[in-house]
């Protein structure tokens, strides 16, 4: 039987996830400066910026919703592309629900409203290792990550967006972006089909750069999830 968990152990897990999650504030808040500026860039107000940042928060398909809006790309396509790139969302959540799909209904639309990509690969990670612990030791470390990652993305949104070309370029920070990816899903490609699918991803997303509308990166990326997928189903036939 689960012995009932200590209010100590409750505060240690938001502790530990406050520890993990702090290092990618050097991440995330440069991250969210550039999307501040790309977007009043693009010719969004303040309140549309700040509102697609906190409804959406997810860099990748923020950023590539205002670029196609730059290319002037049709609404639909605007949407589509957005919705495709934030397709891993739902594989997150699927990942999770083993470890927070008994939580409580709010527990649980909070987590779904917080998921990112930091939120996710910190939290697989940890769970993965220590599979036994409470589902409320569970939510209170992913929730303890998250507290102050979203605070700093809608701060960076808004200093971004307010200071614009104010910034110097010297700063470099739209090299934050491809950073903040690599320090994400570097450490979590543990199996040949983590890498397959990678690599299938990243060569076919620069072989297709050419195509308008980003209309490349998303074949790459169900390119790479269809590799990566029927390598995982062909994994005892390979073994053998």
């Amino acid at each position: 039987m689960t012995q009932p968990q200590k209010p100590t152990d409750q505060t240690a897990a938001i502790w530990r996830g406050l520890r993990d999650g702090a290092p990618f504030q050097l991440i995330v808040t440069p991250f969210a400066i550039v999307f501040g500026v790309v977007a009043s860039e693009a010719g969004l107000d303040l309140l549309e910026v700040m509102a697609l940042s906190i409804l959406v928060i997810a860099g990748a398909s923020q950023l590539t919703a205002v670029q196609l809006m730059i290319d002037q790309a049709p609404v639909f396509m605007v949407v589509f592309a957005s919705l495709a790139v934030n397709m891993r969302m739902a594989m997150y959540s699927a990942a999770l629900t083993p470890h927070l799909g008994s939580a409580r209904l709010w527990q649980r639309a909070l987590a779904a409203y917080m998921m990112t990509d930091h939120a996710y690969a910190l939290s697989a990670i940890t769970f993965e290792k220590e599979a036994d612990r409470p589902t409320a030791w569970k939510v209170r470390y992913y929730f303890g990550v998250m507290v102050q990652i979203l605070p700093m993305w809608y701060l960076g949104t808004y200093v971004g967006a307010v200071l614009g070309n104010a910034i110097p370029p010297s700063f470099a920070l739209d090299a934050m972006v491809p950073v903040a990816f690599i320090a994400i899903f570097a450490p979590a490609l543990r199996t040949v089909a983590h890498i397959a699918a990678a690599f299938v991803a990243i060569v076919l997303a620069l072989s297709l750069a050419w195509l308008p509308w980003s209309l490349g990166l998303i074949v790459a990326a169900f390119a790479g999830m269809i590799v990566g997928a029927e390598i995982e189903r062909r994994k005892p036939e390979l073994i053998a």
